[in-house]
């Protein structure tokens, strides 16, 4: 899986383009407050799918944040979807200006991506996690431990992308897809890890450490 070399996500190509192209007809016709409407939904969506570096923390053997935004819930629970056994879960919520390109909390392989059909609640409600359409990337690591991390579509957020296939290696901090339009990573560790994120912390994708395993 080749990380893309793209300042703006190419999911997010074909919305500025539109957009743009909308935008442009409105002026050439000369109709004014059409155009300028047009000029700033073209340049929210090129923010909305901003991709910006990322600078890894020296510390390889810590789990990084998948998503940038704020850390919602931090807590101890028996997962019997993903990992089948008491986890660590850590949820990470993005609202519509957060960067929402998604990124490979540590390094490793890819065991199972499960992609499932569900509704679309409002990804800070604690019936999101259960009911909500979401794509797992279940991920071995080096030391044989195993972590999934979960893109959680939301209320607005009805499209995930999910790059990452089985058997692929990840690098820690790599791209491999992201949530149109708002929602939430969780991320499910195994019993033991440490969270080094408190409820309510900003986070940001590839740079700030989650946890340690």
């Amino acid at each position: 899986m080749k990380a893309p070399a793209y300042s703006v996500a190419k999911e997010g190509l074909p919305f500025i383009l539109l957009s743009g192209f909308a935008t442009l007809l409105c002026a050439i016709l000369q109709y004014r407050w059409a155009a300028f409407a047009g000029l700033a939904v073209t340049a929210f969506v090129t923010y909305f799918f901003r991709d910006p570096e990322r600078v890894l923390p020296e510390d390889s053997g810590v789990l990084v944040s998948p998503a940038d935004g704020k850390v919602i819930r931090v807590e101890e629970l028996h997962d019997d979807r993903f990992l089948h056994q008491d986890v660590l879960r850590i949820s990470i919520f993005m609202n519509i200006f957060n960067v929402h390109v998604n990124r490979i909390p540590l390094a490793g392989t890819v065991r199972r991506v499960v992609l499932q059909p569900g509704r679309f609640y409002a990804a800070d409600q604690d019936k999101a996690a259960l009911h909500n359409e979401h794509c797992a990337v279940i991920v071995e690591t080096a030391a044989g431990q195993q972590y999934a991390a979960v893109q959680i579509a939301g209320l607005i957020a009805r499209r995930i992308i999910c790059r990452a296939e089985p058997s692929d290696q990840v690098r820690t901090g790599e791209r491999y897809g992201l949530i149109r339009f708002g929602s939430r990573v969780d991320v499910y560790l195994p019993k033991g890890s440490v969270a080094m994120v408190n409820v309510g912390q900003k986070v940001r994708a590839g740079e700030t450490v989650l946890a340690r395993c």
